[in-house]
């Protein structure tokens, strides 16, 4: 006996035909009219009184229609409740984030938040090429949490005003370059108001800190010349490090190089780019695990919801 049997009786039943019950269980009609003999051989009764037209239910199958549609009705329900339950138990955990986060902060506050591993296998989805694309990951469904940067000067983030947040922690991002023989900035930005154009390290126009930069260079103009673009810090990191001109880096990813002078501020503090380390939610928690996950990391951290 299988369920397809009791699928197949149901859609006859209801189609009144086998011709069109075939088309709407998608199978050929001999191989319908094949299973329904099946099912009324393992039964030992017909089913159908083929004579007629169009077919009708034989008193037998008129008794046995409301046990099928019952069955199947159970037998479904038992399977997609199994399957929910199995799914949950081996939830998969999703987080989009920014790529500078998912190398600098990720890793220690995960641990920090979920050290013994408890809430289920933790994906982070493929990294995206804009910040934009970041958030559609959110905005679409496609992930569980969103771990980005903010600034209130960045016009995507009204995108996220519906989703609650937690805020981890702040970065700043500085204006940094390689420093020349005497120690110096190579590009030090305080030749604002001279006829000199600086070499500039540029996001382009679809990173987070791209967008941070257009808020700041509209409001205190730099005598800036583009002559690298990539929107990963990471590869600006290593063009600055060569000479190449002055980027503005998140400090987390060159703590190092800060401290053993490979790099430099290329300008005062007042240059920096204060950006809010957060991790927004999808409204509604789609597994056990992600709203645990989600309870814990608020213990830890000031909580902002949406009403």
């Amino acid at each position: 006996m299988e369920l397809k049997w009791f699928e197949d009786f149901l859609s006859v039943s209801q189609c009144y035909s086998f011709t069109r019950a075939a088309s709407e269980r998608n199978i050929t009609q001999s191989a319908l009219s094949r299973r329904i003999k099946q099912l009324e051989e393992w039964l030992g009764v017909p089913l159908f009184d083929r004579k007629t037209y169009p077919i009708r239910l034989t008193p037998e199958g008129q008794d046995f229609l409301h046990t099928a549609a019952e069955l199947v009705f159970s037998m479904t329900q038992l399977r997609s409740d199994l399957r929910e339950r199995h799914a949950q138990k081996h939830a998969i955990v999703h987080f989009a984030a920014l790529n500078t986060l998912s190398l600098t902060f990720f890793p220690d506050w995960i641990n920090q938040i979920d050290p013994s591993h408890q809430y289920g296998y933790i994906r982070l989805c493929d990294q995206q090429p804009s910040f934009s694309g970041n958030i559609s990951l959110l905005l679409d469904g496609e992930t569980d949490f969103l771990l980005t940067y903010a600034h209130d000067s960045v016009p995507l983030m009204k995108q996220l005003e519906r989703f609650p947040y937690i805020e981890l922690g702040k970065e700043n991002a500085l204006a940094v370059c390689a420093p020349d023989d005497s120690g110096r900035p190579l590009f030090p930005l305080n030749t604002l108001g001279t006829h000199t154009q600086l070499p500039y390290l540029s996001y382009g126009n679809r990173s987070f800190f791209a967008h941070a930069l257009s808020a700041l260079f509209a409001s205190h103009p730099l005598p800036l010349k583009p002559v690298y673009e990539n929107p990963m810090c990471s590869g600006l990191k290593a063009m600055t490090l060569s000479g190449c001109g002055v980027s503005w880096l998140p400090s987390s990813l060159i703590s190092e190089e800060l401290v053993n002078g490979s790099l430099i501020r290329a300008g005062e503090r007042s240059w920096d780019i204060q950006a809010s380390i957060r991790l927004y939610r999808l409204e509604k928690f789609r597994t056990p695990q992600a709203e645990r996950l989600w309870n814990k990391a608020s213990q830890l951290h000031h909580t902002r919801a949406v009403a």
